[in-house]
């Protein structure tokens, strides 16, 4: 993954990422600075989106966002990976891959 991947973090699916986390999204939350990712959407606007749930798919973390200025909208699904001890967001590019999350994801929200 290049800098330029990890510095932008674009999204770039088309699918629909209902969030469905079972999270209270309150106009309200107090985040704190750590929770929180600044990300630039396919239009190129910087957006502030908080972790809001984690889960693993074979041996591999996802996270959950939401916008922190737009809680009830559709949250986004991102890999979590790290190098040199850090971690960092990675958009899920490979289709198949992005089926298996979803699947996953979609089964935990239902329990």
């Amino acid at each position: 993954m290049t800098d330029k991947d990890r510095e932008g973090m674009h999204h770039h699916h088309d699918h629909d990422h209902d969030c469905d986390c079972g999270h209270d999204h309150d106009d309200e939350l107090d985040f704190e600075e750590d929770d929180i990712f600044l990300v630039t959407d396919e239009e190129g606007n910087e957006r502030e989106l908080v972790m809001v749930y984690s889960f693993d798919v074979d041996d591999r973390a996802y996270a959950v966002l939401i916008d922190r200025n737009d809680p009830e909208s559709d949250g986004f699904i991102f890999r979590i990976e790290e190098e040199n001890d850090e971690a960092f967001l990675a958009d899920i590019e490979d289709e198949q891959e992005w089926e298996k999350v979803a699947a996953v994801y979609n089964q935990l929200m239902e329990d």
